[in-house]
């Protein structure tokens, strides 16, 4: 059973910086799997900010957030990183890890529909003020 935990959101100020954390408890013994950041705006839809694949640790972005964001991992500690920078008031939302076992591939596609995930954690509140 996978168990996906976040951490790392809280308010900061437009221009600043957050690290958020997802904790994947056992994921990382798998060689297949595939995890992403995701982001929900109120009165927005979920929507794919990064992900990154098992392996050699491919990542992929959603264009209009590269440059800014970065995703990371540490295996040793099971975890996955998103360093958020120069942060703006847009980017206020809950923001979601989520993890997958299929089709988690280089090339990966389809990976920015939340329906392509089967395991999610709870989320972590990220507040930007301008």
């Amino acid at each position: 059973q996978v168990h996906l935990m976040e951490s790392g959101g809280g308010s900061v100020q437009a221009g600043g910086s957050l690290r958020l954390s997802c904790a994947a408890s056992e994921l990382m013994f798998y060689s297949d799997y595939c995890i992403a950041w995701f982001r929900q705006a109120p009165g927005k839809e979920r929507e794919g900010v990064a992900v990154i694949l098992a392996g050699e640790g491919g990542t992929y972005y959603d264009d209009s957030l590269k440059g800014r964001f970065a995703i990371s991992r540490n295996t040793d500690k099971n975890t996955v990183y998103l360093q958020m920078n120069n942060l703006k008031p847009e980017d206020t939302a809950m923001y979601f890890c989520a993890a997958n076992r299929a089709f988690c591939a280089e090339g990966i596609s389809g990976w920015k529909s939340p329906d392509f995930f089967n395991y999610w954690g709870q989320g972590t509140q990220v507040t930007v003020s301008s």
